[in-house]
């Protein structure tokens, strides 16, 4: 019996919950025991071999997020946990947690792909590890063998995450192996919006065919490309946010550097610096306070004073210049290539933008501030370069960070996707589509049922597949509805032409005073042994409840041909001269075209044909020597040598005006003997076996007025 819906969302919650505090504990206790294993997903593990992707994933993501508390940079490492709890939902589906053998696979391959992009990450955020276990390994690595700085980080990692996902795995494999059965299937999280499918209804919803592509793969192509380029624009978008705030961030450092150098010097003097150099009063003073601007920023390369004149850079300050290192003020500097198409700006005094550019000093970012003098001229610039280096290092750690963040959240929304995908749309269309499909309309206890299964599904998502459903329902319900009185009505118009044939029967045989209850006898023989027939499975192929009905049907009309044969020769007492057996051997055919006019009319109505077959040919012999047509074997229709049997053996048993009827035993020896020549030995075969109701039969006479048996 399932357990209420509100029952398990309680478990599922538990599940979760209960695996995020497990991951936190052990990994803390792990951290305060200085281990330099992380053994904080045991409880994802746990979650996804119980509950699948969806749990395994929230409980992997929310866990880097709470640990986020003790150490920021936990939230990088989401993504991690996440491919952790995928790669075990999808061994665990695939049945790779059922012994301690084979879990070594999702050891491995979870070890060496998930510690593999982890170490990735963590180059990328801090480069090549200089202190604990992973440090000490990769050492070893890098001075043993020709791997690089980053291969031997990259094999240490894999290898410590490798025992990390063996204690890992297995921890989670002993909890998974220890609840019972029971309990676990509690765990699965669904999310049902109609009544829970049977293992066989899934495994149906889960594997329809479709023309095309289905509707989840559908999804799938439309989500995951959308997110991806959403990922992907939002982490250029954010790129490009950081870039230009630390753009903005250098040159505002850079311009308040220039502005601190403009207030430590003299413009009136600088002519006197130039030409003094060190000797000049306060030159030394001033330059000591410019060693100090330089001091105050790690981001600060060069900060110095220059006079741009025709010729060049006339120096008046210069801190760091390594070619001009114990040069005298007044040398002059050439001029930079960035530089050239702002000299005239330059040479007239003006301020310019700062400028970005890469040179034999590096990347730099160059902020040049005219000082003025007392007579607002411009005397020199104070010029400060920033080191924009920093820009490609903290940009790669802020993309890791973006992708780890982005992608981490990518795959959760997919999984939350996916899974309110299946539920909300992939079953109860699968559902409908499969009752509907499997709609039985040939069958009105059949169809009552299939009605009842629809009703049953309780879909119930509150948008279109909820209105698609119950458009369905009405249309099964009205079908069904329809269906039972169709069927009412072909009952009541099988009932009429059941008694219309009997009319027409008995019509024909009140004119042959001899024949007595022939159709109705041989109507109930011909049934008896086709019933015995299907026992015995002669024939099975050719005897289709159909074809066993039709011949039921149309029996009594295999003598509507005698409806023209002349009363004279009908009801003679003595023998048939060979001339009136002549005329009598014409009812066969006689009898095949009155059926052949009503066939016309009723085309498609599979009894007449069977009535033909037993009017034209139900005395042709096995032998060939029968009429109209002489055939033989098969080729005779095999109503019409069940019929022979029946017709033949009524006529021997039964009382004529020109003979008594003969014994039972006798007449049975006498079909018994014609086996193989007569008739077909297999009908001969089920007749026999079925002697007892054949006996029953010959002894009762028939109720004209209802057709049935009485003794």
């Amino acid at each position: 019996m399932p357990i209420k819906r509100k029952t398990k969302k309680s478990w599922i919650a538990g599940l979760i919950l209960g695996s995020i505090l497990l991951n936190i504990g052990i990994s803390q206790a792990a951290s305060s025991a200085g281990l330099a294993l992380y053994l904080d997903s045991i409880g994802t593990v746990i979650a996804s071999i119980f509950g699948g992707f969806l749990p395994g994933i929230l409980v992997g993501f929310i866990t880097n997020l709470i640990k986020t508390i003790f150490d920021p940079s936990s939230i990088y490492y989401g993504l991690i946990n996440v491919l952790i709890a995928v790669f075990a939902a999808f061994f665990a589906s695939h049945g790779w947690f059922k012994s301690i053998l084979k879990i070594f696979v999702p050891i491995v391959a979870t070890g060496i792909f998930v510690g593999g992009l982890s170490s990735i990450l963590t180059w990328a955020l801090y480069g090549f590890a200089t202190e604990g276990i992973s440090a000490e390994l990769a050492s070893t690595i890098y001075n043993n063998t020709f791997f690089s700085m980053f291969g031997s980080q990259l094999s240490a990692d894999i290898l410590i995450d490798l025992v990390d996902k063996l204690i890992t795995f297995y921890v989670a494999f002993a909890i998974y192996k220890l609840i019972p059965k029971k309990i676990s299937e509690n765990f699965t999280l669904t999310n049902w919006q109609q009544d829970p499918l049977s293992q066989e209804m899934l495994r149906i919803a889960r594997t329809m065919s479709v023309r095309s592509l289905s509707l989840r793969v559908k999804i799938i192509i439309v989500l995951v490309p959308s997110m991806f380029l959403i990922a992907i624009a939002s982490t250029l978008i954010s790129y490009g946010i950081y870039v230009n705030m630390t753009v903005d961030d250098r040159k505002e450092l850079a311009t308040t550097i220039a502005d601190l150098e403009s207030a430590v010097i003299n413009p009136d003097r600088v002519d006197e610096y130039i030409e003094k150099g060190k000797n000049a009063p306060g030159y030394r003073d001033i330059e000591q306070k410019l060693t100090t601007i330089r001091e105050s920023s790690d981001d600060i390369e060069y900060v110095y004073i220059y006079r741009i004149l025709e010729d060049g850079y006339h120096v008046v300050f210069d801190l760091d210049t390594p070619e001009l290192k114990g040069a005298a003020p007044g040398d002059i500097v050439a001029v930079e290539e960035s530089f050239k198409p702002y000299m005239n700006e330059l040479l007239e005094g003006k301020e310019i933008e700062p400028l970005i550019y890469e040179d034999r000093y590096g990347w730099l970012m160059t902020v040049y501030k005219p000082i003025y003098d007392s007579n607002g001229k411009c005397q020199c610039y104070a010029c400060v370069d920033v080191s924009m280096d920093k820009l490609y290092g903290n940009g790669t750690i802020f993309l890791a960070k973006l992708f780890s963040l982005f992608f981490g959240l990518f795959i959760l929304i997919l999984a939350v996707g996916l899974w309110l995908t299946k539920y909300h749309i992939i079953f109860p269309v699968n559902t409908i589509s499969y009752s509907v499909s499997h709609f039985a309309h040939e069958n009105a206890q059949a169809m009552e049922e299939q009605v009842k299964e629809i009703h049953k599904l309780a879909i119930g998502t509150g948008d279109e597949v909820e209105n698609l459903y119950h458009a369905v329902s009405k249309l099964a319900d009205d079908d069904l509805q329809y269906s039972l009185d169709i069927q009412r009505k072909n009952e009541v118009i099988m009932q009429m032409q059941s008694g219309l044939i009997i009319i027409l029967a008995d019509l024909v045989e009140s004119r042959d005073k001899c024949t007595g209850d022939h159709v109705r006898k041989t109507a109930a023989y011909v049934k008896i042994i086709m019933r015995q027939m299907k026992i015995l499975n002669i024939y099975a192929d050719q005897l289709t409840d159909e074809f066993v009905r039709n011949v039921g049907d149309s029996a009594p009309l295999h003598d509507v041909g005698k409806i023209h044969v002349p009363d004279a020769i009908l009801n003679k007492a003595g023998r048939l001269t060979d001339e009136e057996f002549t005329i009598m051997k014409e009812h066969t055919t006689a009898g095949a075209e009155i059926l052949d006019r009503a066939i016309e009319l009723v085309p498609d109505t599979g009894y007449l044909r069977e009535a033909k077959n037993l009017a034209l040919y139900h005395h042709e012999k096995w032998n060939g020597t029968g009429y109209p047509m002489g055939l033989s074997g098969e080729d005779i229709p095999l109503s019409a040598r069940i019929m022979a049997v029946a017709d033949v053996f009524d006529a021997l048993v039964s009382k004529r005006s020109y003979k008594e009827g003969m014994p039972f035993e006798k007449a049975m020896s006498i079909i018994t003997e014609g086996a193989g020549s007569h008739f077909d030995a297999e009908i001969v075969r089920a007749f026999e076996s079925a002697e007892e109701e054949v006996r029953e039969v010959s002894l009762m006479h028939m109720d004209q007025s209802a057709g049935g048996l009485i003794i």
